[in-house]
């Protein structure tokens, strides 16, 4: 990421385990972060349709807010059996609260009233970076297949970490050290591609 090398950008959210795991991931790049919160920048309504139309709309407020650089990220937990949910609403199925052990809950009493249901699932994010001057957002994506477990397990991570197992492991993310899950985690996907895209600047 050699174009942004030295920059500062406002990490767009509010959501404290997000905000480490991105700086985690930006730490080798020596980019300075403050979050949308530290800056005291309020969170938007998130009212796209789309992982990508959200994480646009918080990178561009951001962006015009701090007048730095943003980066946001909008993800979640797709469920084949619930039809992709809760999907964008990941975060608003924990509530104001932001209580994941409910949500989880939530989502292990459908699954057992659905008889033979898949526990196929995947984690998704979309990543977008903003700019103060005008020029366009761009967004990188990626994804992480995997199954549920229930009970959690673990206590890494965030959000639905501790149901989630990739496919080709065994412990959950809620039980992965950080470093093993951010090379394979959805967020890692997406940056990978961020990271080959600032890189051509360099």
């Amino acid at each position: 990421m050699s174009g942004l090398r030295g920059a500062t950008l406002v990490v767009a959210s509010h959501n404290e385990g997000k905000v480490r795991e991105i700086r985690d991931l930006l730490a080798p790049f020596a980019v300075t972060t403050r979050s949308a919160r530290e800056l005291g920048l309020p969170e938007p309504e998130e009212t796209g349709a789309t992982f990508e139309a959200n994480a646009r709309l918080k990178a561009d407020a951001a962006a015009a807010g701090a007048g730095v650089m943003a980066l946001a990220d909008d993800s979640g937990l797709e469920i084949d059996a619930l039809g992709g949910a809760p999907g964008i609403y990941s975060a608003r199925w924990a509530g104001e609260a932001r209580d994941f052990g409910a949500a989880m809950a939530r989502i292990e009493r459908e699954l057992k009233a659905m008889p033979n249901a898949s526990r196929r699932a995947r984690f998704v994010c979309a990543l977008a970076v903003a700019y103060p001057d005008g020029r366009p957002t761009e967004i990188f994506e990626g994804t992480v297949e995997g199954r549920l477990t229930f009970p959690p397990r673990g206590g890494n991570g965030f959000g639905y970490d501790p149901i989630f197992i990739a496919d080709g492991h065994t412990l959950t993310f809620g039980e992965m050290p950080p470093d093993a899950k951010h090379a394979i985690s959805h967020r890692a996907h997406a940056f990978d591609k961020l990271v080959a895209r600032f890189a051509k600047d360099s």
